[in-house]
């Protein structure tokens, strides 16, 4: 071979052997990302309040007077509703007259004690007659004192028949009339406090187990234009173990006006630090039992690295182990085979 040939013949190699080391640095890859973002999950739930109140009877009556209605709202203290009480406050003021009368008999053996005192000292009656003028003291004592506590008991009877709200709220329902028969435990009134509300929601108890510890999330709510953060997120301990789902408690702001049975949507952003390592599912190369990715060296040359895989999230897979956070994988796993 001539020298031009033997020129040109290295010229091909040097062009060649460049070329084969550009390649491998053209190569698209991705680099495994610890505690990589897992995206976003969309759930239906309602508004409900956090304190709201049945309003029972506690005692049998007609229903005679309904001081309020559905939608008003109320404060502590004011009086809702109140049963035909006649019969219970007869029963007091009989309660309230033996009363008077057992009083008037300790005053009359109080007096009766003390001049039999005097005649002791006096020397004109016997100890024993001044012990039983004592006795009779005592016993109309205790009298007027079991008689007062019935009289208590009597009022407070009475006071079952009125029924006052336990805090500022909102009447939400009222299942009965006038002239409706109430008996104990039967549902008198519904009462809610407007400013304590949040939205419960049953999340899947796979996406509870990967979402962060510090949880954000908004909502969209029925009727408003805008999205709302919540001002506190609670999951409940607990798993239902028909749907196999967790509640989820989002409360509302105290200044936001919706109403209970609003319908709700949460979006939960599942995005946290974490031990979990992700690599794009493009990444990943399958061959009948074989799972691996082609891992970049330092010199950008890509090498076959069998793997072990976790669940898929959206467009990113967990690596559970064969990679360490840091290192590159190529994201086509073909062309990374031909340039190995």
């Amino acid at each position: 071979m001539s020298t031009a040939g033997l020129r040109i013949l290295l010229a091909a190699s040097l062009l060649l052997g460049s070329t084969a080391f550009a390649q491998p640095q053209e190569l698209r890859s991705a680099t495994v990302q610890r505690g990589a973002q897992l995206g976003a999950s969309h759930h239906e739930g309602v508004v409900e309040a956090v304190r709201q109140t049945l309003l029972t009877a506690q005692v049998a009556g007609a229903v005679q007077e309904i001081t309020v209605q559905v939608g008003d709202s109320v404060r502590a203290g004011q009086v809702l509703l109140r049963l035909d009480a006649r019969a219970a406050e007869q029963t007091a003021s009989a309660s309230a007259a033996q009363v008077r009368a057992a009083q008037a008999v300790e005053q009359e053996a109080e007096r009766e004690l003390a001049r039999q005192r005097q005649l002791l000292e006096a020397d004109y009656i016997s100890q024993a007659a001044f012990d039983r003028a004592e006795a009779r003291y005592k016993a109309a004592r205790a009298e007027a004192a079991a008689l007062r506590a019935a009289a208590e008991a009597s009022r407070t009877q009475s006071d079952f028949y009125v029924l006052r709200a336990p805090y500022d709220g909102v009447v939400s329902a009222i299942p009965v009339s006038l002239g409706d028969m109430a008996m104990p435990g039967r549902p008198l009134l519904t009462l809610y406090d407007p400013t304590a509300l949040r939205v419960s929601v049953q999340v899947p108890q796979a996406i509870a187990a990967s979402a962060p510890a510090e949880l954000s999330a908004r909502l969209e709510l029925a009727g408003l234009d805008t999205s709302v953060t919540p001002r506190r997120v609670q999951w409940l301990p607990s798993v239902d173990p028909t749907t196999h789902t967790v509640e989820l408690r989002l409360e509302l702001p105290a200044e936001l006006r919706v109403l209970p049975g609003t319908f709700a949507r949460a979006r939960l952003n599942l995005t946290g630090e974490s031990d979990r390592l992700y690599i794009p599912r493009t990444a990943v190369l399958r061959r009948a039992e074989l799972t691996a990715v082609y891992v970049l060296d330092a010199q950008q040359r890509p090498r076959l690295r069998q793997v072990r895989l976790g669940p898929q999230q959206g467009d990113q897979v967990e690596v559970l182990s064969g990679l360490v956070a840091g290192e590159r994988v190529a994201l086509d796993p073909l062309a990374a085979g031909q340039l190995k």
